[in-house]
């Protein structure tokens, strides 16, 4: 009886061990699913099973469990990719070979042309002097040192944090940042372009790493310091210490050497002589980089102080193929081009530009030749102590679409370098009143609607159009005093309608904000500063309809025979009313007249748009505006001295019955017009009225 109880248990025995084994086998079947297909299951068909590598989409798993990766595989990738990119770096590495540095005699010039399409002149010599480094004062090696990359001599040669961001600026189309180190600075200055792409960038980064390993520091800082820029057409430190300070690069003290170091952050931005703001950012650095010095140990606090006055460097100095007027033209291309541009000094140093200029070489050497020959005439500084120190400036645009045909900026670039056709800081003075009429006039308007609102009139009822020679409303009626130079009245004006009124209708026709005075009641008289360039353009709105339109100087760029943009003409802007323009217009017509003597029979048939300082200024500068259908130009005397801050004042200029030099301008007016435009009527003017013998 007891036998089938044995046989049961050992049948139950066997059983758990057979269920042992099957759950065995298929743990092992589970372990072994990373690395097998599904079909290598028992029950898929002979011939299909086959052995997974990669386990995705995961085996034995459901839903979205199926598309996670798993560790192994997510290191491995990772381990895949670094791999990868580690070798392609070092292939890269091994390629990419030190170039033979850049040909100076090689280097293509930048070429400026007049308006109608002959040469005016190249600028593009090189101007470098090598030197080694034994020749660079040891406190100019650190001031560089500490501005541009404290770490300099213990980094591998590259910063790949700046060189990623500025390949996503590029990318984004934004400006590039800084934080190159001085041996990419080195790279890029002798081997590579200028050009702002990701591949030069990229090979940046490779040339940088190999010329770090073959080139010992020395020799790296030696070429950076012999090519970089430094404005004032200098490249490396010796040219830049004789262009600044007139002494060669190892005689420069330690306060000098960190003025240099300061223009490598730009010296467009930080030449000291260039601007008031330049001068405010380069003094600034200048003390950061001494302070610098210290924090990184290359100098001492006890010699830090001993630098408290800022180095001054000399004025700069034109190149001589830049002489007479073609350095002040020069210059007002360049500024004008980098407002429209991303293009630097430097670049255009750099050359391969080809620049296509309005200036009409006609009509600036006639604007030259009728200085000339009224200070020659009108001017003895030998005989009288105020005739000394006299400077002109002049500017003449052309009304129809705002281009600067001539400008005449001194005696010569090379010897004065001040843009007198181009600086804000000279008075205006009566040649202001006009925007003071204008803006009563549109103030005026809309004065004369609201008091006909209140007396009840019907303002639907049509009025006359107005015509040239319109009488302005008794509200505004600032003719007399215009042709009269009285002050009082436009004192008054400005305070009634508001100064601000008259500084905003002054820049909408072309003056710039950054010249205009404070407002104070004297504002109204011609405080403010304009250049004659910006004159001569913004009279142009009252022969236009009350348009106003952007002087410019370039008409077109290109560079390897593919156009620069930026350089579409200005195109015209409302500034006023068409009926204010005319009338403001007529009362100029009135100053012509009593300024210029017309030929007899012609008063008529004389439009000249005028405008001028007389007796009643008690500016310390002489203008004169004359605007005609062909041309309107602006001409400016005042006295100046380099080591002056201020005008000098102009009584006695030319003899006691020129009226403060204001007879001068009108006569340079009158007489350039007659060369400048022979067709003109305006060629029969006689001498200016009111110029007096003049001894």
């Amino acid at each position: 009886m007891r036998l089938p109880r044995i046989r049961r248990a050992n049948h139950t025995e066997s059983s758990s061990r057979t269920g042992r084994a099957n759950r065995a086998d298929q743990s092992d079947r589970a372990d072994q699913s990373d690395t097998t297909d599904p079909s290598d299951s028992a029950d898929a068909p002979p011939g299909r099973r086959r052995s997974r590598r990669i386990d995705f989409p995961r085996a034995g798993r459901s839903g979205p469990r199926r598309w996670v990766p798993s560790w192994r595989l997510v290191s491995g990738l990772f381990l895949l990719s670094a791999g990868a990119l580690a070798g392609l770096f070092v292939a890269v590495y091994l390629y990419v070979e030190i170039p033979d540095e850049h040909d100076s005699a090689r280097r293509q010039a930048t070429v400026y042309y007049w308006a109608d399409g002959s040469r005016m002149v190249s600028v593009g010599d090189v101007n470098r002097q090598d030197i080694t480094l034994a020749q660079v004062p040891k406190s100019l090696q650190r001031a560089v040192i500490a501005a541009e990359n404290a770490d300099f001599y213990s980094d591998s040669g590259v910063s790949v944090t700046g060189i990623a961001r500025a390949a996503v600026n590029i990318v984004k189309g934004e400006e590039t940042q800084g934080g190159s180190t001085i041996t990419q600075q080195y790279v890029k200055n002798t081997y590579l372009s200028q050009d702002q792409t990701v591949g030069r960038k990229v090979k940046e980064l490779f040339l940088s790493l190999k010329v770090s390993n073959q080139k010992p520091k020395s020799e790296i800082l030696q070429g950076y310091l012999n090519t970089s820029w430094f404005g004032r057409d200098s490249y490396g430190v010796q040219a830049a210490s004789y262009a600044y300070y007139g002494v060669p690069a190892k005689d420069l003290n330690p306060s000098q050497g960190a003025l240099l170091a300061t223009l490598l952050k730009g010296a467009d931005g930080f030449d000291p002589a260039l601007s008031p703001a330049n001068h405010k950012r380069a003094v600034e650095r200048w003390s950061w980089i001494l302070d610098r010095q210290v924090e990184t140990g290359s100098m001492s606090a006890g010699e830090r102080a001993t630098y408290t006055s800022f180095p001054e460097p000399k004025p700069p100095v034109k190149p001589t193929s830049q002489a007479g007027q073609t350095g002040y033209l020069i210059d007002i291309t360049n500024k004008y081009i980098k407002s429209r541009t991303g293009i630097t000094d430097k670049d255009l140093a750099g050359g391969g530009y080809r620049v296509h200029t309005t200036f009409e070489k006609d009509k600036v050497r006639a604007l030259a030749k009728a200085v000339e020959k009224v200070r020659t005439d009108r001017l003895d500084p030998k005989k009288r102590a105020a005739d000394r120190h006299v400077q002109v400036g002049a500017a003449s645009v052309r009304p129809e679409d705002g281009a600067i045909v001539a400008v005449y900026g001194g005696s010569d670039a090379i010897e004065h370098f001040s843009n007198n056709a181009d600086t804000s800081g000279v008075p205006a003075g009566s040649a202001f009143k006009p925007f003071v009429y204008a803006a009563a006039l549109e103030n005026g308007s809309a004065r004369e609607q609201e008091a006909a609102r209140a007396a009840g009139r019907d303002e639907r009822r049509p009025r006359p159009a107005p015509t040239l020679m319109a009488e302005p409303t008794p509200l505004v009626d600032l003719t007399r005093p215009l042709v009269d130079s009285d002050n009082t009245p436009f004192v008054q004006t400005g305070k009634k309608i508001g100064l601000k009124t008259v500084r905003k209708l002054a820049v909408a026709s072309g003056l710039r904000e950054e010249s205009m005075a404070k407002l104070e009641p004297t504002f109204s008289i011609g405080t403010s500063t304009p250049s004659a360039v910006r004159l001569a353009s913004a009279y142009t709105t009252f022969l236009n309809e009350g348009r106003a339109t952007e002087p410019y100087s370039v008409t077109r760029i290109e560079r390897d025979g593919v156009a620069v943009d930026g350089f579409e003409r200005p195109e015209p802007r409302r500034a006023m009313k068409p009926k204010v323009a005319a009338i403001v217009g007529a009362a100029l017509q009135q100053v012509g007249w009593s300024a210029l003597e017309p030929p007899k029979g012609r008063k008529a048939h004389y439009p000249v748009l005028a405008a001028k300082t007389g007796p009643n200024d008690r500016m310390k500068s002489a203008w004169f505006i004359g605007a005609t259908e062909e041309l309107s130009t602006s001409v400016t005397m005042f006295r100046t001295k380099p080591d002056v801050p201020h005008l000098l004042p102009m009584q006695g200029v030319g003899g006691p019955d020129s009226e403060r030099g204001s007879a001068f301008p009108p006569l340079i007016w009158a007489e350039y017009q007659r060369t400048a435009v022979p067709s003109s009527p305006l060629a029969e003017a006689a001498v200016p009225q009111g110029l007096g013998t003049v001894s």
